[in-house]
């Protein structure tokens, strides 16, 4: 961020940077101020995982089970202001339900309890969960994105059943404030031209990611739309503004 703006340094921005700005009343920084946005460059979609022992196979059963049993079902996360923590944060917002929020060190520890049935819930991000889809070790309810996710495809998409829910964690580019406009959309026309490369997008296939081309615009009117709608909310309503999803 005090780098020249000359266009040489660049920062890899993601989603925890608008969480950050919410979930912590002082920074040294402001996201929106001293960052120019460059690029966006991946989203990642969490999914709605479930432990088999959950009697629940669609998002309307477990709405109906966690409310007649609220407070006993627990939902695990990477840590506060993860991804899977806010995902799940605005789920229990937008639907009411009262789940016991479980941090972890990292969404791995978070998955071990999940596949042992210690945790009942996780809106874990989809690289390196699918395949316990696929060998019964967990159930998924639901994607967080807008669209349905490549490596389940026949995994619904949670706004289907809850109207307006919309998560991903987000990756782009950012360069110092006051990078001239010239410099900016220089760089934003070669990333997006890197990303549309058959072979880039191979490789981000081969992460078990979707690469997510856009303007630069789009990271700063998700930030700053998230934002509107929380406006000074509780700390619930706070963990909202991390979780947005790059048009």
């Amino acid at each position: 961020m005090r780098a020249p703006p000359d266009g040489y340094t660049l920062l890899l921005v993601s989603s925890s940077g608008a969480v950050n700005t919410t979930l912590y009343e002082k920074l040294n920084y402001d996201f929106i101020r001293d960052i120019a946005p460059v690029a966006a460059i991946i989203a990642v979609s969490n999914v709605m995982y479930v432990h088999p022992s959950v009697p629940a196979r669609t998002v309307p059963e477990f709405i109906a089970l966690a409310n007649a049993n609220r407070g006993k079902l627990n939902m695990a996360s990477g840590g506060n202001g993860s991804s899977s923590h806010t995902a799940g944060e605005l789920f229990k917002m937008m639907t009411g339900v009262n789940l016991v929020h479980v941090p972890y060190r990292g969404q791995g520890p978070a998955l071990v309890d999940l596949l042992s049935g210690q945790v009942q819930v996780m809106f874990a991000t989809t690289p390196g969960t699918t395949e316990y889809v696929k060998s019964g070790q967990l159930r998924a309810l639901a994607v967080t994105t807008l669209s349905r996710a490549e490596l389940l495809p026949d995994v619904p998409v949670l706004g289907d059943f809850v109207k307006g829910y919309e998560a991903s964690q987000w990756y782009g580019l950012g360069a110092p404030k006051n990078t001239p406009a010239e410099i900016v959309d220089m760089l934003s026309k070669e990333t997006n031209a890197a990303l549309a490369d058959s072979k880039a997008k191979a490789r981000i296939a081969d992460l078990r990611r979707n690469s997510n081309c856009g303007l630069a615009s789009r990271i700063r009117e998700a930030h700053r739309g998230r934002n509107r709608e929380v406006g000074k909310g509780d700390q619930v309503r706070k963990h909202q503004a991390g979780v947005i999803s790059i048009p």
